[in-house]
């Protein structure tokens, strides 16, 4: 293993790359605000004839998480098409017709629903739970839900993970996630099905759609993840056999501060698998 160093450029790793695979939060903006350079840099790709699918554990259809990017001054032209970890969350549910779901998750979140004849009820009734989040994520922790998780281990209940991300940055802070219930849950014995990075469905079809944009098959080293989370950007890019870059800006960030290269040590401590390189944000 070699010393890692930082880059400056998404530009110095693109070379024979056609696809790249971005994660949004942490990399695109922070919840609050958007990254311009780093829109730019993923517009400037496309521009000269690479394909951007942006990858989310958003728990929200792809429709919804494109509206809250408009909001945040992303323009459509940044990339080509999104993938969320809710879209694939919707077909579990639909594949589920007329089975009782408990929903644990903030209001924004009810567009996961959409369109679907989900029917929604109590934990003492329901067949299955889908967590989209915590109630109130600014004030909550999952510890707060260790109670309602022993009850539904105690029905088995099977938890549908729509975002497993632990903590994901809210300007600068870092809040918790789906994921973080989940785990929660699956240390109680419960079971627990996730969906999204840094699980194979969600590149599977990220790559779907990129391949039908060149009109051509791509093969896996002509493809670029970029991402913030060493537990799902980095886990889920080497699982899928693909290189990764590492973007140091976002839940890391402390500690990557005043760090210009990476020993071999320090590489296999914090990452296990190295990325392809690091970069502090996202730049053409």
């Amino acid at each position: 293993m070699t010393t890692l160093h930082f880059v400056e450029r998404l530009r110095e790793l693109v070379d024979g790359v056609d696809i790249v695979l971005s994660d949004i939060w942490g990399v695109v903006h922070n919840g609050l605000e958007s990254f311009p350079e780093a829109c730019e840099a993923l517009h400037t790709f496309r521009s000269r004839g690479g394909v951007v699918i942006l990858i989310t554990n958003a728990p929200r259809p792809a429709d919804s998480v494109q509206r809250q990017l408009r909001k945040l001054g992303v323009a459509d032209e940044t990339y080509d098409a999104i993938v969320s970890s809710g879209d694939l969350t919707r077909l579990y549910v639909a594949d589920h017709p007329g089975r009782k779901v408990f929903w644990l998750g903030p209001e924004r979140d009810s567009s996961i629903y959409r369109g679907l004849d989900a029917v929604l009820s109590p934990l003492e009734e329901a067949d299955y739970i889908v967590c989209t989040g915590l109630l109130d994520d600014e004030t909550e922790t999952p510890e707060d839900y260790r109670a309602m998780l022993l009850k539904a281990r105690e029905r088995k209940l099977t938890l549908v993970c729509a975002n497993p991300d632990i903590v994901v940055e809210r300007g600068d802070r870092l809040i918790y996630c789906a994921g973080a219930i989940a785990e929660l849950y699956r240390e109680l014995g419960g079971e627990v099905i996730f969906y999204g990075k840094p699980y194979p469905p969600i590149y599977e079809r990220a790559m779907t759609l990129a391949a039908e944009r060149l009109a051509h098959p791509v093969e896996r080293s002509q493809v670029l993840a970029i991402g913030d989370s060493v537990r799902t950007d980095l886990a889920g890019a080497h699982g899928f056999g693909i290189d990764l870059l590492f973007v140091t800006r976002g839940i890391h960030s402390e500690e990557f501060e005043g760090v210009d290269q990476l020993d071999p040590a320090s590489v296999k401590e914090l990452f296990g698998h190295p990325p392809k390189a690091l970069m502090r944000e996202l730049r053409w």
